[in-house]
């Protein structure tokens, strides 16, 4: 098994040889793993179509928007890398997945468009583990920061991307459906100073 672990920095702001080693390795392997012994749960990363009815139900069961099944494919066949999957045994317990591409300003920016943890494994650090390995794949492929939505009624949402740094960029009135009012959120990874 492999282990996703942050990209180490130096002083300089690159990459140390261990990092360098650690991102060829988890650049290898097809199959990325981290596991979490303590209480058995396994991290895979997106490995194709046959996964997607997983990636379904857990969106459908807790989130407020309905989604094509264009719309999954249209993330998890762009970008297969920075979607992840929980599983306790063979049940499939949370999910996570996101884009990164470039913003009006030439940045390079990552987005998480979907994040769902089965509501019987909450409170497990599931959802956290989640969004760190995305980040981290984000990272390595040179993210300048990191956006999202939540609803402003979500109170776990709200407090798991807080507790990542995440921190409240605007107010979309009526940004859902249902006509619940949307944080964006925002994770810099490089000082936003670079881009004035």
């Amino acid at each position: 098994e492999t282990v996703l672990v942050p990209m180490a920095e130096t002083n300089e702001g690159t990459a140390s040889p261990a990092a360098d080693e650690g991102k060829k390795e988890i650049q290898k392997k097809e199959d990325v793993k981290a596991s979490d012994k303590s209480n058995g749960i396994t991290f895979t990363q997106y490995k194709g179509e046959h996964q997607l009815k997983y990636i379904q139900s857990l969106i459908e069961k807790d989130l407020s928007e309905p989604y094509s099944v264009y719309t999954y494919r249209y993330f998890l066949n762009n970008w297969p890398d920075l979607c992840f999957l929980a599983w306790v045994d063979d049940q499939c317990v949370g999910t996570i997945v996101c884009k990164l591409d470039r913003d009006k300003k030439n940045r390079m920016r990552g987005y998480i468009a979907m994040l769902a943890v089965d509501k019987d494994f909450r409170k497990r650090g599931i959802g956290s583990k989640l969004v760190k390995l995305a980040v981290n794949v984000m990272k390595e492929k040179k993210a300048n920061m990191v956006v999202l939505e939540t609803e402003i009624t979500n109170q776990g949402a709200l407090s798991l991307y807080a507790n990542l740094g995440f921190v409240r960029d605007k107010r979309l009135h009526r940004y859902y459906m249902n006509g619940v009012d949307a944080f964006r959120k925002k994770l810099w990874l490089t000082p936003p100073e670079e881009f004035n």
